[in-house]
């Protein structure tokens, strides 16, 4: 198998397919919903959270079987129902109308694997082994969990707009370049690791301020 060319979907407002209501389905729905999708979801059953999930508006749920009319107007399509031959199904259908699938209980089955990732705040990590290995993918992303910490989805978001302010008010290329460096120099990321996020923030404020910005 030639290399997976990984990428990062913007799924806010794309309409999402996730066929099956078990546990898998449900926290499928949450990871989509936390991205801003809208989130279908058909199954003849649910968990008690999915069914609230519809009962609260936040995703539109079918009750039945799955059927090929349910791709209708889908960007991206989820197979999680627990029956290989449903999800068998799923798959046909969406690679012959050219979609975007995932088969949970086998991901070779569709054209993208669901890589795990750590996410904090605007930072995201992913890892993938590309399907061979989810378990390995989950014990490096449980490594990088205790490597970041939740600081640095603060301090990126302090980042970026000290990033945007410096881009529009320094027109000297190689001074923007020496600030933008300077923001994330190795004592600063050595403290942020250590999670001394006060003194960063401090570090971070001095710099800009001395940018002349």
């Amino acid at each position: 198998m030639s290399g997976r060319y990984l990428v990062s979907l913007d799924l806010e407002n794309k309409r999402c397919l996730i066929v099956g209501g078990g546990s898998v389905a449900q926290r499928k729905a949450v990871t989509l919903l936390e991205c801003g999708a809208l989130v279908h979801l058909v199954s003849p059953e649910v968990t008690p959270l999915i069914e609230e999930l519809a009962r609260q508006g936040k995703i539109s749920h079918r009750r039945g079987c799955y059927e090929s009319s349910d791709l209708e107007g889908m960007f991206l399509v989820i197979g999680a129902s627990g029956r290989e031959d449903v999800n068998r199904q799923v798959a046909d259908d969406c690679l012959s109308r050219n979609l975007i699938v995932n088969i949970v209980d086998d991901p070779n089955k569709g054209n993208f694997f669901v890589p795990a990732t750590v996410r904090r705040g605007a930072l995201e990590i992913a890892v993938s082994t590309g399907g061979k290995s989810p378990l390995l993918a989950r014990k490096i992303r449980e490594e990088l969990e205790k490597t970041y910490g939740e600081q640095y989805g603060e301090f990126l978001d302090m980042l970026g707009v000290f990033r945007q302010e410096t881009i529009a008010n320094i027109s000297d290329p190689e001074k923007k370049k020496r600030m933008l460096e300077s923001f994330v120099d190795e004592k600063i990321l050595s403290l942020l690791k250590e999670g001394h996020l006060d003194l960063v923030k401090e570090m971070l404020v001095s710099a800009y301020r001395g940018s002349g910005c």
